[in-house]
């Protein structure tokens, strides 16, 4: 009981810290800064799903809802477009995101369908091209909270107006003319992140069929554990099968999907637990490529997974 007693003693004189970088946090982390005694230094925490009831049902100490998709409209007939820089800007500062601290994202997390991560990477995604550089996703989400003990709670919470960085991080994304640059040549690889009947053109979704030509297909669902779609599988376990689908570090790589999600999650996986140093993310993804230059732009059918024996 003393050793306890003194332990948690430490725990409180000297709270847990984490160095700026953007990756992943364990739930007992995460919980530590939430519960830091210095209000001024605990984590902007944000529940990204987009299910506000889920919300309202439970959801993480502190968290604040950001509805990943109120970052996106349609635009130029496209659905679910990023939204302009300004109108983004005023998103981000509304919410709270502030440049000198660190942010929390999280979802839920569940066998597949679910695919909440999607939102969580998303919501990366959006913060760091807008310059935030301290940001975790919280490992395994809400379902990895209740699963080690810890409480969640209904209390709605609203972060004070932030402060974002001076400058944007236009290294992040890519567009259009960037893909069409980036295919065919060497030490570049297009990575297509949807299920292999989309990237096949075996599915009711989408106005054109197929993937872009020359892209690879590698389903965003191979990186996560299949009991929580929130939970990353360890580096060490899927480095193989990253190999034997030619996805290696030393290639300069360009993720996409139908609308930026998934492709989101395979960047990041890539970026930041890989290590990976040339990662971006095509935002306008499938549902831009089939509607530019009046649907003429050319699409691929067929193919198989890449890496992954027949």
């Amino acid at each position: 009981m003393k050793i306890r007693t003194l332990l948690l003693a430490t725990l409180l004189a000297f709270p847990i810290s984490v160095r700026a970088g953007i990756g992943l946090i364990t739930c007992a982390e995460a919980k530590a800064l939430i519960e830091n005694p210095d209000a001024s230094k605990r984590p902007i925490v944000f529940d990204t799903r987009g299910g506000y009831k889920d919300y309202f049902r439970a959801h993480l100490p502190t968290a604040q809802h950001l509805e990943f998709d109120s970052l996106r409209g349609t635009s130029q007939a496209v659905p679910v477009q990023y939204l302009p820089d300004d109108l983004t800007k005023t998103l981000l500062l509304r919410a709270g995101v502030d440049k000198d601290r660190t942010h929390l994202i999280y979802a839920t997390g569940d066998v597949l369908p679910n695919d909440e991560i999607l939102s969580s990477t998303m919501v990366v995604h959006v913060l760091e091209k807008f310059g935030v550089k301290d940001i975790r996703i919280v490992d395994g989400g809400l379902a990895e909270w209740k699963k080690q003990g810890l409480t969640p709670v209904q209390d709605y919470f609203q972060n004070p107006p932030g402060k974002l960085p001076a400058k944007t991080d236009k290294t992040t994304a890519a567009n259009i003319k960037d893909v069409q640059a980036h295919v065919g040549k060497p030490g570049n690889l297009l990575i297509d992140a949807r299920p292999i009947n989309e990237f096949r053109g075996e599915d009711e979704i989408w106005l054109r069929k197929g993937h872009i030509p020359g892209a690879i297909s590698f389903h965003w669902a191979r990186l996560v554990e299949k009991d929580n779609t929130h939970k990353f599988k360890p580096f060490a376990g899927v480095k193989a099968e990253l190999e034997a689908a030619g996805i290696t570090p030393d290639k300069n790589i360009i993720c996409y999907c139908g609308t930026s999600r998934e492709g989101s999650a395979l960047r990041f996986y890539l970026k930041y637990i890989a290590g990976y140093p040339n990662v971006r993310l095509y935002e306008g993804a499938w549902k831009e490529y089939v509607w530019l230059d009046n649907k003429s732009l050319p699409a691929e059918t067929g193919g198989e997974p890449a890496g992954q024996k027949k």
